[in-house]
């Protein structure tokens, strides 16, 4: 039996009725041999290097979880054609200290969601972008879910069957991903 990967799911939409979040949440469902936790982002300060002598506590507590996890996934909504600026400024506070990156080697897959055809395709990429910079090897596997707005029923559950399939297919892949990347340790026996 080998460990659970534990994943950290970074969120760019901070609204309360977020699709991003849901489709976090139905992500999960159905890939059941991960465990996934959603690292909050809206309450990270500005980064601001000169803070860094005594970082805010927002800032430790998203260091830690990330580097806490095995790998990370990031769901985001694209904004002016690009990512939303707290997603951009979690992926400044993670970086740093210089030379103490969270995200150094760590799996990453990349999903995007827009309410429009294309689902979010600037985003993706100028996310990515970034994430090849930070050395986090992304699963090459591309993930657009347009017309977003319409895959939920009132109370938040992903009624579309072809999108679940497709983030099932998705999350074998990421899964798989994650242990070329890191492979998993056995568990430990008992004594």
């Amino acid at each position: 039996m080998t460990q659970v990967r534990n994943v950290a799911v970074v969120v760019g939409s901070l609204r309360k009725e977020s699709v991003s979040r849901k489709l976090a949440k139905a992500f999960a469902a159905v890939t059941p041999n991960l465990k996934f936790d959603i690292v909050e982002i809206g309450d990270l300060p500005h980064f601001d290097q000169d803070l860094e002598s005594d970082p805010p506590a927002q800032w430790v507590r998203f260091r830690e979880q990330i580097a806490a996890a095995d790998a990370v996934l990031f769901i985001t909504p694209e904004f002016n054609r690009s990512v939303p600026g707290a997603l951009k400024n979690a992926i400044d506070v993670g970086s740093r200290p210089y030379g103490a990156s969270v995200w150094n080697g760590k799996p990453g897959a990349v999903i995007s969601q827009s309410p429009g055809a294309i689902g979010g395709f600037g985003s993706n990429h100028h996310l990515r972008q970034s994430l090849v910079f930070l050395n986090v090897p992304l699963l090459s596997q591309e993930a657009y879910i347009g017309n977003s707005f319409s895959l939920f029923d009132e109370n938040g559950e992903l009624v579309n069957e072809g999108t679940t399939e497709f983030l099932r297919a998705y999350g074998q892949a990421f899964s798989a991903w994650i242990d070329t990347i890191a492979p998993a340790q056995p568990a430990a026996k008992a004594a």
